[in-house]
This record gives structure tokens, sequence and C-alpha cells, in this order.
């Protein structure tokens, strides 16, 4: 796919991969919606930012009918991209922290992708990508909730490649070990470090997969940092 031009909805951009991400696709062209609860801290004449809450359908649904009507109802691209995660025992996470990681991780991606098929099949052409975790291949102690909402995603994304993929709609789930944002802020005894993956090296490599040739498909991506734990001792 040749970016130039084309219209893309990223949820998430503020921080992290999201920000990372956007600024390549505008860098290369594209057309960026951003939706997501918080502004962010740059700008950009193809960037248009809509307040959204990707928890509500309602909300989601608004902001895709704005973006739609502004693009003459044109999408090539959406990027599932917003999350958080909680950890701690299953017996301890609080259902409210339980309830949000479902509702963002698994919710929001569903609303969103629900809005964009129908649109990227009238045009016979699109591309969808979510930013999973390998916690939705593995699991991990003391990660089990937030597993759960990235192995149901997981889930939801490959039966979807199957149902689309005939309709000339690329699905690719992305898989990332840890990597250097704000992401680990709700787990106190994970700090980001330099040994982490950057956001702007999983943003090229998502570039990449975006620009494959049309019949190239890559379902599947799994990234890790090569020395999660820094240097051998």
């Amino acid at each position: 796919m040749d970016l130039q031009n084309k219209k893309v909805i990223v949820t998430g951009i503020s921080k992290g991969i999201g920000k990372a991400l956007t600024l390549a696709l505008l860098e290369k062209g594209a057309h960026v919606a951003g939706l997501g609860q918080t502004a962010p801290d740059y700008q950009h004449e193809r960037l248009h930012f809509i307040q959204t809450d990707v928890r509500q359908f309602a909300s989601v649904e608004k902001a895709f009918n704005q973006i739609l009507a502004k693009w003459n109802n044109e999408l090539h691209v959406l990027i599932n991209n917003a999350g958080l995660g909680y950890f701690g025992k299953l017996e301890e996470i609080p259902l409210h922290e339980f309830d949000e990681m479902m509702q963002v991780n698994v919710n929001g991606v569903f609303y969103a992708t629900r809005l964009a098929v129908p649109v990227m099949k009238k045009y016979q052409y699109g591309h969808i990508i979510t930013i999973s975790s390998i916690a939705g291949l593995e699991a991990y102690p003391e990660v089990g909730a937030y597993c759960a909402t990235k192995f149901a995603v997981k889930g939801m994304m490959e039966s979807l490649y199957k149902e689309v993929r005939y309709d000339q709609i690329k699905v690719t789930t992305l898989y990332p070990g840890s990597v250097k944002t704000d992401f680990f802020r709700n787990s106190p005894g994970i700090k980001a470090h330099d040994f982490m993956l950057m956001p702007e090296d999983v943003a090229t490599a998502m570039i990449q997969v975006l620009e494959t040739p049309d019949n190239y498909h890559v379902v599947n991506y799994e990234v890790r940092p090569l020395r999660p734990k820094g240097d051998k001792k």
C-alpha cells in the first residue's frame, strides 16, 4: 500500500506506539484521525483528533461518522492501538480494573473494527492492524486478567482475517514484548528502560507491514527485545 493520501484511523495517539505510529504515517503523507480521550501534544494539517471513549460504542460510532463524512466515506487503514494493563494476582485484581481492561482492550477493538469493516468491504480494500501483546500469546503469573483481554483479541482478529481476506482486507495483529512507554505506570514493580523495544522501531515495522504488496499478508507479527533484562552479568 502506498500511504500517500491514504485515510487512517488510529486509536490512542497521545503517547507511546500510537504517537510514534501517527507521526510515521504523517511523514508518509497519510491523513490520520486520532480517536482517544487524551489530546496529543503535537499537531499537523493532516491530523484530526476526535475525543472518543473507546469503551462506549456510541462514542466510537459518533467519531467514525464525523471523520468518514469529512473523508467522503473513505477509510483505508484502521489501527487499534488504545489499551491498558493492570497486574496482580487474579483474586486480588479489583473488579473495576478488570472491567476497564475488558472495555478498552476488547470492546474498544471490537467497536472500531465493526465500524471499519463495512466501509472497507464497500471498496474491497483495506488493512486493520491491532496492537496486542506477547501476553496474548503466552500467560504470565500475576498478568492473568490482562492476558485474558489479549487472548480475546487474538481470537477475534484471527477469525476476522479469515472472514475478510477475499474482500481484499488485510488483518494484522502485532504482539510486542515490553516497549519503553508509560504502559507500566500501573505496575510499580516494572520500570521502563532502554533495553525495551523503542516505540519508534515498532512504528517503523508497522509501516513496513502496511507498505507490503496487495497480495502479501502479514497475519501475526511477534517482536521482542533481544535483551529484555539488559546486559549479561
